[in-house]
Formats: structure tokens, sequence, C-alpha cells
């Protein structure tokens, strides 16, 4: 027999033994006093029991027999799928063109987020550019934590070395690359989709580099450009390097639409035991004694009202 509870196994043996605890320390009392009757011992006793139940029903015991194998597509629910968002923090993502009146950064933000969502059992990788790239979040399938800090991301001022006219918009190729091979080392067998994220670098004077990842390292994504003066050329030159499509994002238009056409459809086999259930049976004990507690108390109370009144009378 196997359990998978709804609420963490401590939590119920605790609350179980907090209640038996109560209950024994009620039963005391009600010993000590004079004129103690069985019946109300053993009420007491069916409706603890009735408790005992639901908490046993909350664990979800249950039996095993086998396992049955599951097609699922692999990209689409994230197993074992390794998910790269390549991200533009230069400062073209400042610029308000994007929506209504929006920065291209929050687009991007809002985009990362549909898709963390979209992919939500995968492990995931943030890497950011302008000139540089960095590594912002390395692979980790800790979505929660990684969801603030995404909300977190904003596009460089300007000033420094992160000027417009600098920005390399394949400044995160070498990073890229690396962590493809990593991923296929860690995790063999596992999926990799990428999506790029970016303006195309369009005041730029700087040389711009190429993505040269290793081929097959790539199974998905796209490349996403943002406003209304992106270098829709370069953009889609690093579309043709990564082997993705290109999409010009507008607001409105589920990010998670393009994702689903365009990420890797090949579908992964799955181990599923099969599980007899038997909390249900537990749950139906616990309701015949309860509904039993229930009509015991109704028909006290009648009885009561009824000696009340013919006492009154």
């Amino acid at each position: 027999m196997t359990f998978q509870p709804v609420l963490p196994l401590p939590v119920l043996i605790a609350f179980g033994v907090v209640i038996v605890a109560l209950r024994l320390l009620s039963m005391r009392r009600l010993h000590m006093t004079a004129g103690s009757q069985w019946a109300t011992v053993w009420r007491w006793c069916g409706l603890t029991l009735a408790v005992l139940l639901v908490l046993i029903a909350a664990a979800r015991p249950g039996i095993e027999h086998g396992n049955r194998d599951v097609t699922q597509p692999q990209a689409a629910s994230g197993v074992n799928t390794n998910v790269f968002f390549i991200v533009d923090r230069s400062p073209d993502t400042r610029v308000t063109d994007y929506g209504d009146g929006e920065a291209r950064i929050a687009g991007i933000r809002a985009d990362i987020d549909a898709l963390i969502e979209r992919h939500r059992q995968a492990r995931f990788a943030v890497i950011s550019f302008s000139s540089r790239s960095s590594l912002d979040w390395p692979l980790s399938d800790d979505a929660w934590s990684l969801e603030p800090t995404v909300d977190r991301l904003s596009a460089y001022d300007g000033s420094g070395t992160e000027t417009a006219d600098r920005v390399n918009a394949a400044a995160a190729a070498n990073v890229l690359r690396y962590q493809l091979i990593a991923a296929g080392q860690q995790y063999p067998g596992s999926d990799n989709l990428v999506y790029y994220f970016g303006s195309g670098a369009s005041g730029s004077r700087a040389p711009q580099g190429e993505f040269d990842p290793i081929p097959g390292s790539v199974d998905g994504g796209a490349v996403f450009g943002y406003g209304a003066a992106r270098n829709e050329p370069g953009l889609q030159r690093i579309a043709d390097q990564l082997d993705l499509p290109y999409v010009h994002r507008q607001a409105g238009e589920p990010v998670a639409d393009f994702a689903q056409e365009v990420a890797s459809a090949h579908d992964a086999k799955a181990s599923v035991p099969q599980r007899t259930e038997l909390y249900w049976f537990f749950a139906l004990v616990a309701a015949v004694l309860l509904l039993f507690e229930t009509f015991t108390t109704l028909r006290e109370y009648r009885r009561t009202r009824m000696t009340r009144r013919d006492v009154t009378l």
C-alpha cells in the first residue's frame, strides 16, 4: 500500500495524535463523573473514529499494481526539457513603442512569465545581454523562485559601457553554446528550447557576432522581435543561425500560442503506475458514522424539546 497525501504526512499524523489525545482526556473526565453512561462513550468513540478515517482518506492510500506507458508532448509539458531565455536588456528595450505605450522590456517580461507557465515542469536558464552577456539564472527547475527574478529584469539606462551603439545582438552566443553542452551532459536525452527576446540592435555600430550552437543541440523555440523600430533583418538572421522561426511580437497575442506551434513536438514515453485508490472507502465509513451521529443528535434534541414542552404545560 502506498500513500499520496493531500497534505504533508507529518501534518496529518500530528492532527490524528492531537485528536486522540483530546478524546482520551475527555473520556477520562467522563469516567470520573458520577452517572457516566456507556452510550455517551460509544458515541464519542464513533465521532473520533470518523475524524480519524477522514485523516486516513486525506492520506490517499492506494494499491499499486504494475505500470503503464503513456505518451505526452515532451516540450509542451516540460518533461525533461531545458528552456533557455536569451533576453535583450540593452537601452533599446527601454523604448516605449510596444503595445499601448509600454516599454519593450515590459512585453519581454510578460512573455517570459507566460512561457514559464507553458513549460511548467521544465528547467529554466536566463541569459541576458547588451554589449556583453551574463548568466542571470543558471539552469534550474525552481520556477517559483525564477518568476520574481524575471519580474525584476530591467533595461540598462545607457550609461557607462552599455550604450545603444555598442549592443551586440549575438553577445550571448558563447554562453548559450556552453550552456547547451553542459545541459546535454547533465541531462542526457533532454530537449533544449531556446527563446530569444530582442530588438536586433537597430542603433548599434558595434560588430555583430553569430550564434553557432552545436548541430542538433537546439530542439525548438523561437526568436521574438519587439518594437516598431526593430532590426527585423538582424532578428531573422539570428533565427536562421539558431534554426528557429522568427515571430514579430504584438501586445495582446498570447505568446504561448506561438510556443505551442514552434516548440519541439516529438513525444516522450512516461511510465505511470496503475493505482487503485482506497480513500473513498475510508471516506464512506466516516460519512456513515457522521450520519449516525447527526441522526442521534437530532433525536435527542427533539426529545429535549418535547420534555420541556411537557414541563411547561
